[in-house]
């Protein structure tokens, strides 16, 4: 097989012929140019977000080639979006991955999340500010995420976590769902904190009666729901705070 010719663009693979018809592989590239690679001779910071998600899953499946898969993943959720998640056939079925590679993804966002809150080092989050700050991968993301933020005593994160990715809706977003997480790692609060792609920074009516249904179970669970945060590319708006 004759394969197309391609070119790196900020690290990204850019095929000269568009038409989608060839997987490329990362055999394909040239050897100093194999994500692998580089990690060894350059050390992980070189890398792009894509191709450090390429050298942990390893490889791509028939249809769509690891660096593919990876470049897609990352554009579609986030890095941080996806590092949170914890229910891997939940994964695997929202990026449409095999559950192996989903539950890789899920073992090393626990690794890190772990390590993290050994080193105390938790974010601190005190304003709606702070949380547009914090989740600056969710703003160009073309599907609506629902995630917590949850926060100690001192606003220290001690947990990140995707609670829905579709459309916001009472009867999908569970009190359970958003408090579990809480009860889990002992939050003293929770922020919620969603995207809207169309870049309307005003919370819905939905919006709205979410956040005060959520207000209430966590006042029976005596977990505060401190605020729901709305983010854009442009801007955020907060519900509760104002």
């Amino acid at each position: 097989m004759t394969a197309f010719p391609y070119t790196i663009q900020n690290r990204d693979l850019i095929l000269d012929n568009p038409s989608g018809q060839y997987v490329l592989r990362v055999r394909d590239l040239a050897q100093e140019d194999k994500p692998r690679e580089r990690l060894v001779k350059d050390g992980p910071a070189a890398l792009s977000s894509n191709e450090l998600l390429a050298v942990l899953l390893v490889t791509g499946t028939t249809k769509e080639g690891i660096l593919q898969m990876t470049s897609r993943i990352i554009a579609e959720y986030g890095e941080k979006s996806i590092f949170a998640r914890t229910d891997a056939k939940t994964l695997s079925s929202d990026l449409d991955i095999p559950l192996t590679k989903a539950a890789q993804i899920v073992v090393a966002g626990e690794l890190g999340r772990r390590f993290y809150q050994r080193s105390g080092s938790g974010a601190i989050i005190r304003a709606a500010a702070d949380v547009f700050a914090y989740v600056a991968d969710m703003r160009s993301l073309t599907k609506e995420h629902m995630r917590g933020i949850y926060l100690n005593t001192h606003y220290q994160v001690v947990h990140d976590e995707v609670i829905s990715i579709g459309t916001v809706d009472a009867n999908i977003v569970h009190p359970r769902e958003v408090f579990k997480p809480a009860l889990q790692y002992s939050a003293a609060g929770v922020v919620l904190v969603h995207n809207h792609p169309s870049g309307v920074v005003t919370p819905s009516a939905m919006d709205l009666v979410i956040t005060s249904q959520l207000k209430e179970a966590g006042r029976i669970f005596g977990i505060d729901l401190i605020d729901h945060v709305i983010v854009t590319a442009d801007g955020f708006s907060s519900i509760i705070a104002g």
